[in-house]
């Protein structure tokens, strides 16, 4: 079993504050912990987190984490292989990275929602067979901008497979954060949905929406109460040699 909240050397869990929890980092008014049952996946989902988006109070790298038994969370901009960001031998040619690229819904194969392409963004001509050869995904936690910085700073990651999902409903989200595209997803949406049809298993799924849902009924129900943080985003409580780390 690996460590859910395994996070990189290099960029370390900023320290909680007396009001937020201390394994998901949200306030307490937004903690949804005690409701989050461990799911035994079998393939394995390594989330990479852009630095910048440690702050934003309503992400959900931390919480999909917290649900899935093989699952890594890591904070940074670069790791030298696939192993070294998991902290296990893996082959990155049976991992699949989630794609970037503007793939539309009309393009995708009929019936179809999940897609593995090459590295022209092109649909491989066996789906079923590189689906099932999949080991693991990678999920790029950040703005559209700070993801693509994940994707050129790690060239291991040209190594795997590209993987495009069609998801059938927008966001949860709603109006509370912007997408770049209306049928962008969450990272926590975004790995259930990878998941739950890789393994063919919905309550994947279906867990992990329920508690996104439960927290965005909480920070919906307490923010009129919630007085606002100063300058918008949670301030940033790591050590000064924290904060800067190192360049790879």
């Amino acid at each position: 079993m690996t460590d859910p909240l395994d996070t990189d050397d290099l960029a370390p869990e900023p320290v909680a504050a007396e009001d937020d929890c201390p394994r998901c980092l949200k306030p307490v008014a937004l903690c949804v912990c005690d409701t989050v049952v461990p799911i035994e996946n079998r393939i394995g989902l390594l989330i990479l987190q852009h630095p910048q988006e440690q702050a934003k109070e309503l992400g959900t790298a931390r919480l999909t984490a917290l649900h899935l038994t093989d699952a890594v969370f890591k904070i940074g901009l670069s790791w030298p292989s696939l192993a070294a960001a998991l902290g296990r031998p893996a082959d990155p040619k049976r991992w699949a990275v989630l794609y970037l690229g503007s793939m539309r819904p009309e393009d995708f194969p009929p019936g179809r929602e999940l897609v593995v392409l090459d590295r022209k963004g092109t649909p491989l001509p066996e789906q079923d067979s590189a689906l099932d050869e999949i080991e693991g995904v990678v999920v790029l936690d950040g703005t559209w901008s700070q993801a693509k910085t994940l994707w050129w700073r790690n060239a291991w990651m040209l190594k795997g497979r590209r993987i495009a999902l069609k998801p059938q409903r927008p966001s949860l989200y709603g109006k509370l954060r912007r997408e770049p595209r209306h049928e962008a997803l969450s990272t926590l949406e975004s790995s259930a949905f990878l998941l739950s049809r890789l393994e063919g298993r919905p309550e994947i799924e279906t867990e992990l929406l329920a508690s996104f849902a439960r927290m965005l009924d909480r920070y919906r129900a307490t923010q009129p109460a919630r007085p606002p943080r100063a300058d918008g985003p949670r301030p940033d409580r790591r050590r000064p040699q924290q904060r800067r780390g190192r360049a790879r």
